[in-house]
């Protein structure tokens, strides 16, 4: 399994949802290889995918992605059992995680 960690400098959110990742590796407990991507353009944030900052890719996949969701070089939000979020929670990444090692 392979994840990608996408982001750009000037989101407020990128560092809580990496440590939140962090977080969510340990508990899942099994190694995987972690990218950090840096989208500092709009054709680098169109060769991704790139949905907003922060976002996460295991094996290429956005666990997260809403319908019709543009791409976009922009913060991003996310629904959380607690409400509307910068970041998933640990609890969703352990989920996402579990799931696609599953697959």
């Amino acid at each position: 399994m392979k994840v990608q960690f996408l982001y750009f400098d000037g989101c407020p959110h990128w560092e809580l949802a990496q440590a939140r990742l962090r977080e969510a590796l340990e508990v899942h407990g099994e190694p995987v290889e972690v990218e950090r991507v840096v989208v500092d353009t709009p054709e680098k944030a169109e060769s991704y995918g790139f949905l907003g900052s922060p976002s996460v890719l295991i094996d290429g996949v956005d666990p997260f992605a809403e319908p019709a969701a543009p791409v976009a070089l922009s913060c991003r939000l996310y629904r959380t059992p607690e409400g509307v979020a910068g970041s998933p929670t640990v609890q969703q990444l352990v989920a996402a995680l579990s799931e696609a090692s599953a697959s």
